[in-house]
């Protein structure tokens, strides 16, 4: 059987469609040297009219909103189309931080202590940090890439920070002090732990996105029992939560060294720099291996169906 044709989604309608561009370009490029390959920009939460479900395997770098939610993965399972990572049911889940620490807290794994607040029914300045202290960080409880990410030092900083509150569900987190960590997961087995250190202090947009901003360890300058530790929970957590061909655990180690969940990321950024990337090195995969890895499961997916189809 002659192979598919991986089509790269790319763009799409969330704030962070220029990450997704430059995943999707990286991606594509990756993955043209072993599949017939194209790279399609999506402009609007609809599926491309152009994909074919009997040559068509997708992988998808719609980062944020339709991407990650589970929107895109729904309209192509209504249309038969294969594609690589996560299905429906667990994006949905995952790009909803506060639901995924619940769920995950359940399994003995807590993330920072936190308050789910709603545009329209925001408490008292005074009342947040009453409950949760004066070191907070307020984000978006469905957005990637640090996008809206602030920080709080202060009575003035949240208020501040709550007159910007004008939609949707907003994470007030306490702030963990301390040393970051992140792990890739590719079939359900943990590669290396990446050590962030921006020189901020706090892993925002700018500190992602700009560069000599941030340091990377690859592996973490960590030792073996902390190693294994985050190993062992991040397949955990891809485990409970439904994960599918990949994904990538984030966390924060107190001074005490306290392990909390930040967030467990479905479509992470995939340029050859990126988090993901950066762990799958530390297990001896470069980038366009990890890549045709990613889409792998996907392409077999798409092989037995039609295997299947033309027995019948």
């Amino acid at each position: 059987m002659s192979k598919p044709t991986i089509v790269v989604l790319a763009g799409g309608v969330s704030a962070e469609r220029e990450v997704s561009l430059s995943s999707g370009q990286a991606c594509a490029m990756a993955l043209s040297r072993n599949y017939p390959t194209r790279l399609c920009e999506v402009s609007a939460d609809t599926l491309p009219t152009d994909l074919d479900g009997q040559r068509d395997v997708v992988f998808s770098t719609l980062h944020g909103t339709f991407g990650e939610d589970g929107g895109m993965p729904k309209l192509l399972e209504a249309a038969g189309i294969n594609y690589a990572g996560c299905a429906v049911e667990s994006s949905a889940l995952l790009m909803n931080k506060s639901r995924t620490k619940q769920v995950m807290k359940e399994h003995g794994l807590a993330g920072p202590r936190e308050w789910l607040v709603t545009a329209d029914a925001l408490p008292t300045a005074d009342a947040i940090m009453e409950k949760l202290g004066n070191l907070l960080i307020v984000k978006p409880n469905a957005e990637g890439s640090s996008v809206g990410l602030r920080l709080v030092a202060n009575a003035d900083d949240l208020q501040n920070a709550l007159i910007q509150i004008s939609t949707g569900q907003w994470l007030i987190e306490e702030r963990i002090v301390g040393r970051e960590f992140s792990v890739g997961v590719l079939h359900g087995k943990a590669m290396g732990v990446v050590e962030i250190r921006p020189k901020s202090g706090v892993y925002d947009y700018e500190s992602k996105y700009t560069k000599g901003m941030t340091e990377y360890f690859a592996p973490a300058p960590i030792d073996e029992k902390l190693t294994t530790r985050l190993q062992e929970l991040s397949a955990m957590c891809y485990q409970v939560c439904g994960c599918r061909d990949y994904a990538r655990v984030d966390y924060m180690m107190s001074e005490s060294c306290e392990v909390y969940l930040l967030e467990i990321n479905t479509l992470p950024g995939m340029k050859e720099t990126s988090l993901l990337p950066m762990s799958a090195s530390c297990a001896g995969l470069h980038f366009s291996a990890l890549v045709r890895e990613m889409v792998a499961s996907a392409v077999s997916r798409f092989s037995g169906r039609n295997e299947r189809q033309s027995v019948e």
